[in-house]
């Protein structure tokens, strides 16, 4: 049986009879870029199809599933290590106490298997010498997997300053950089992270536009210190943030591939992006943090789909404090049911074939690059910082998102709908240790949570 296909004038007909008084323009939807979303989308639109697959496993390990530990206590972290990567984690990311020196860290890292488990580190501005404690626990073997994940920009942009000249943290990095590298050559050596424009509100675009600018500011700090071009566009690991909205979510890992793949070949040195995607944390509620399950396995199901080499998710506690292993024992599985009971691994590209999705991702990653030539024209993003100019950009972006949800046209589960009176508590094992204080220079890109206004208020 064939049902014949309307026509472009029938699909606007009926359109209209079902929107009454409403203009067909009022399907149209403006977001915090300025970026129009339509409601259909088709093969008229002339979007290039994009292929942007991630190599696929057989065995559905087609991302590193990397858990999140935070903690001061050797001991305890070590215990947490061991079972996180005995229950399915392939790798993990440490920060805390825990980074203080080389020999805590051995501790932390007693039993791990650095050639088979990658372990990296979200040190902030203490990023080289927790490198140092890291590469000293590696006893240099030249097999072990050390993601360094050195980042003092997302640092200096979130503080708004830096404990001794931004530039001079950038400099040591890359001073590092090339110590490691030639001892280390599966090392990954820089964090190129967006996190930071976006836990402060920042849009899509302005979250590639950072990242893309801290990767150029890294490479050509490497560069100048003496690391080829190919070793340091390999040593830099792209950071983007993932949360509920994934169809965005995702498109944004898509499109972060096609800003890289731009930035390699001005480089002269065209390589693969690899990107860790890591669940948003101004999505989360803390006075009813069971929400943030739904949540967190959306942000998951994105990094995934995205096409993410590595995803990264909070346990759903994280708002409150740090969590006990029941909450990491959620954020493990959730990965987990994702890989093995949906089989997302199982596919090259599982987003591949849409039309909305092919479009949004070219608009997000032309976007993003315009994003980034404002930053690129001020001198770089460091500059752009100290200059001012991507603070009320974001700024911008953050107020239009805020609107939407005091009037209603976007909500939160849990906190600004479907509250739910008698919340049940969840535990955690301790507060979330506050970054230290620096004489800001800049106006800092603060972290927020959304949730947190309608939180307060329903105190």
């Amino acid at each position: 049986m064939t049902f014949p296909i309307p026509t472009p004038l029938e699909w606007r007909e009926s359109a209209q009879k079902a929107l009454k008084d409403r203009p067909l323009e009022s399907l149209l939807h403006l977001d915090a870029d300025q970026l129009v979303t339509r409601p259909l989308y088709a093969g008229a639109t002339e979007v290039q199809p994009i292929n942007a697959p991630r190599p696929s496993d057989a065995e559905g390990r087609a991302w590193d599933l990397r858990t999140l530990i935070e903690g001061d206590d050797a001991e305890a972290v070590n215990a947490a290590v061991l079972t996180d990567l005995q229950e399915g984690a392939a790798s993990v990311l440490l920060g805390g106490g825990v980074l203080a020196d080389a020999a805590t860290l051995e501790r932390a890292l007693d039993g791990v298997a650095l050639e088979l488990a990658p372990v990296a580190l979200d040190a902030g501005f203490a990023g080289v010498e927790a490198a140092e404690a890291l590469a000293a626990v590696a006893k240099g073997s030249p097999r072990a997997m050390l993601r360094l994940h050195m980042d003092p920009i997302s640092a200096f942009a979130e503080a708004g300053g830096s404990p001794r000249p931004v530039e001079d943290h950038l400099a040591e990095a890359a001073q590092a950089a090339v110590r490691h590298a030639g001892v280390y050559p599966d090392a990954s050596l820089f964090l190129a992270s967006g996190r930071a424009a976006h836990e402060a509100g920042g849009s899509a675009a302005q979250e590639l536009a950072f990242a893309a600018s801290s990767a150029v500011a890294y490479v050509k700090a490497a560069v100048e210190a003496g690391l080829s071009v190919q070793a340091a566009l390999k040593g830099v690991v792209v950071g983007l943030s993932v949360d509920q909205e994934y169809f965005d979510a995702l498109a944004k890992v898509r499109a972060m591939r096609l800003i890289w793949a731009s930035l390699s070949r001005a480089f002269g040195a065209e390589t693969p992006a690899v990107i860790e995607a890591r669940s948003s944390r101004r999505m989360l509620s803390a006075r009813d943090p069971w929400p943030n399950l739904l949540r967190l396995t959306a942000a998951g199901f994105a990094g995934a789909v995205g096409g993410a080499d590595v995803v990264v998710l909070d346990s759903f506690t994280r708002a409150a404090g740090r969590p006990d292993a029941f909450a990491r024992r959620q954020a493990r599985n959730t990965q987990l049911v994702l890989m093995e009971e949906a089989n997302l691994g199982r596919v090259d590209d599982p987003a591949a074939g849409s039309w909305y999705l092919d479009a949004r991702t070219h608009d997000l990653a032309l976007a993003g690059w315009t994003e980034f030539q404002i930053i690129e024209a001020e001198g770089g993003v460091i500059a752009a910082l100290q200059g001012g100019v991507i603070q009320p950009r974001i700024a911008r972006a953050r107020a239009v998102r805020e609107a939407a949800l005091k009037n209603g046209a976007a909500q939160i589960i849990g906190v600004t709908k479907y509250v739910d009176a008698d919340v049940r508590p969840a535990p955690v094992v301790g507060a979330v240790k506050a970054s230290p204080s620096v004489t800001p220079v800049c106006e800092p890109l603060a972290p927020i949570r959304f949730a947190e206004a309608f939180e307060e208020a329903a105190q």
